[in-house]
């Protein structure tokens, strides 16, 4: 953009027409289709736009989600980090609850460990180490991602927009002392009617799961924040 006025004035637009694609459950096309010239920048303050009309709705962020940590996905997106999304407590889900998926457009599911911090973590030197000591407990989860880019045609810049595509989390019961595991090395199945779907491991996730908890403390202390 060419002048502040003319960013603040995208920042703006894009982040309505992303809050009105959420409400009415009817996808977008890309934004970066509409606004070639769009940067990562410019859509974490898309992001941070929408996450701040959802405080004022009376919202409260919970936590944070970190996508792009497989290398494969990285390389698909031409970056060299991850991203991250804010997550709020409109978006927990009671495992012991059905989940009613028409209240989305294109959802898809995800299995991730997930780590409940028992005290606060800031950057810039945040290390494996200093996540573990920091971690309340760990538990597996279902992330629940979804799209409000039609037919997920997205790039960076979308995804990071869209607040890292994130819709609904369902922690699991089972809660673990992270000390007490191999994280590194966990084996994960998604079964569905008995029938194993999808597959995995831990070490996919930038080699350890807590660098992915470390990225991100290590990223927002730039902006003055800890998790």
């Amino acid at each position: 953009m060419t002048s502040d006025a003319g960013a603040a004035d995208l920042i703006s637009q894009c982040a309505a027409v992303l809050y009105g694609a959420e409400s009415s459950r009817r996808p977008i096309q890309p934004l970066t289709s509409r606004f070639p010239g769009l940067t990562v920048p410019e859509a974490y303050r898309i992001q941070q736009a929408n996450v701040e009309r959802r405080l004022k709705r009376g919202e409260h962020v919970v936590g944070h989600k970190i996508g792009l940590t497989a290398r494969a996905m990285q390389e698909m997106f031409g970056v060299n980090e991850p991203d991250y999304g804010h997550l709020l407590d409109t978006m927990l889900h009671d495992a012991r609850m059905p989940l009613d998926l028409s209240t989305l457009i294109d959802p898809q599911i995800e299995i991730e460990p997930a780590f409940v911090l028992g005290s606060r973590l800031q950057g810039p030197d945040v290390g494996i180490a200093d996540v573990l000591a920091a971690t309340e407990y760990v538990c597996v989860c279902f992330e629940v991602i979804d799209s409000r880019i039609i037919d997920w045609r997205v790039r960076l810049q979308d995804t990071v927009a869209d607040n890292g595509s994130s819709a609904r989390v369902v922690l699991g019961a089972f809660k673990a002392d992270p000390n007490t595991l191999d994280l590194d090395n966990l084996e994960t199945e998604l079964e569905l009617d008995g029938v194993v779907r999808e597959t995995g491991n831990t070490s996919a996730i930038l080699g350890h799961p807590a660098n992915g908890i470390a990225w991100l403390a290590n990223r927002i202390s730039e902006f003055g924040l800890t998790l």
